[in-house]
C-alpha cells in the first residue's frame, strides 16, 4: 500500500489515486510491484533531523529514502522536504507540481535499483525521471 502522510506541514495538492497509479505503472517497467511505500511530506528541519539522525549527513536534501525492499516487492520510507522542492522548483524555473512529482517518482527509481551517486548515474537517473514524468503527463493528457 502507498500512503501519504505529512510532518508539521499541510499535505500538498497531489491526486493521490493518480499518483499512486503512476507509482505502479513506473514500478512495473522495472520488473516490480509497489508493496508498502510511505511518503512522508515534511520540512527542512525536519529532513535535516532525518539526515543527520540516520545518515549522519549534516545538510538539507529535498527526499531520503529509506530502503527495505524485498526482492521484486517495492518497499519504503521516502522523507520528501517540501521547502527544499519549492527551492528547487524556483531555482530549475519549474513548475512546483511538476518538480514535486520529479522528488516523488525519484524515491521509487532508487527503490527500483537506480542510483545517482556514481559517474555517470546522475544522468541514467534524470533520464529514468523524465520517462517516468511523460508517462504521467500522459496518463493526466
Amino acid at each position: 500500500m502507498i500512503t501519504y502522510q505529512t510532518d508539521g506541514v499541510p499535505m500538498p495538492s497531489i491526486k493521490k489515486r493518480e499518483t499512486t497509479e503512476w507509482i505502479k505503472a513506473v514500478a512495473a517497467r522495472y520488473g516490480k510491484k509497489a508493496g508498502d511505500i510511505a511518503y512522508i511530506f515534511c520540512s527542512d528541519e525536519k529532513i535535516l533531523e532525518v539526515n543527520r539522525q540516520y545518515l549522519q549527513h549534516d545538510y538539507y536534501t529535498d527526499i531520503i529514502t529509506f530502503d527495505y525492499c524485498e526482492g521484486n516487492r517495492l518497499n519504503g520510507d521516502l522523507f520528501i522536504s517540501l521547502d527544499t522542492v519549492r527551492t528547487n522548483a524556483e531555482m530549475f524555473g519549474a513548475p512546483y507540481d511538476t518538480e514535486l512529482h520529479r522528488v516523488i517518482i525519484h524515491g521509487v527509481l532508487h527503490l527500483c535499483g537506480i542510483d545517482d551517486k556514481g559517474p555517470g548515474e546522475r544522468e541514467i537517473m534524470e533520464k529514468a525521471e523524465n520517462e517516468a514524468l511523460a508517462l504521467l503527463a500522459l496518463r493526466q493528457a
